[in-house]
Formats: C-alpha cells, structure tokens, sequence
C-alpha cells in the first residue's frame, strides 16, 4: 500500500482526529472522575436516545463489549454519581431502560460544544454534494471498523 496515496492521507487524518476526540474524551472523563469507558457508555446512550433507540443495560453492555456484571458496575457507578437513571419500561415492566440526566448532558455540551460548533462551522462551508461526499466517506470507514471489530 502506498503510504502516501490519497487514500492513505485520509486514513491518517481520520485516525489523527480520532486521536483528538479520543484525548478529548479523556480530558473530559478525568475533569470528571470517570473512566473512559464511563464516557462512551454516556455517548452510546445519548445516540441511542438521538434515534429513538430504547437503552437496556443489555443493550448498552453489547455496544461496549462487557459481559453482564461489567455493565451492572458500570451503570451502578454511573447511577451514583448522577450521570444515569435507571426506569422501567411502560411497556415491559420487566425491563429497565437506562436513560442520561439532564445535568449529564449539559455538562457534556459545555465541554465538546465548542469543538462540536467548529465543526459544524467548518462543515458549513461546504456545498451539500460535499458533504454528501464526507457522510459516504466517514459511514463506509465506520462500517469497515465495525465490520473489523466484530470478526
């Protein structure tokens, strides 16, 4: 493979911000006390709460790849320490539903909103087949690491 291909340099940009918002997720997670897997199971939830996705403690455990007692030590720490509450379905009172508090997200936005506002000012800047251009891009890397996480 050519290391300096435009495909590559892609590759190399996507895995440099990655390292960033990686870094940044950290800063916030020690800001904080949490650990990093604390703040994706955070992030997980408020996608799933983004696209109407009813989260379990089930569910969240298969999207960070910890076993059952991982994900109950998980929730509990973040149950404690008011960063998630626990409900039980309307529909199904035997399932529990995990959901982020308010103060949660209002102190996530007010430590990513400013990178998340740069880029979406940048990305402002681009005509819309652009940017259609970028979604491809970014959704095929995606899948391709999903694709590559779960073999």
């Amino acid at each position: 493979m050519n290391d300096q291909s435009p495909a590559m340099e892609l590759v190399h940009l996507l895995r440099a911000v990655t390292v960033e918002f990686d870094l940044l997720g950290a800063e916030f997670a020690a800001r904080h006390g949490l650990h990093p897997t604390d703040v994706r199971a955070l992030i997980h939830l408020l996608d799933a709460a983004r696209a109407g996705t009813r989260a379990t403690p089930g569910w969240l455990g298969g999207q960070l790849r910890l076993n059952s007692s991982g994900t109950t030590a998980l929730v509990d720490r973040l149950e404690r320490l008011g960063w998630v509450r626990r409900s039980r379905d309307t529909a199904d009172r035997r399932r529990v539903l995990l959901e982020v508090e308010e103060e949660a997200a209002r102190l996530g936005w007010a430590f990513f909103g400013p990178v998340i506002g740069e880029v979406v000012a940048s990305a402002e800047g681009f005509e819309a087949d652009e940017l259609e251009t970028v979604r491809r891009f970014l959704a095929s890397a995606w899948e391709s690491a999903r694709r590559t996480r779960s073999a």
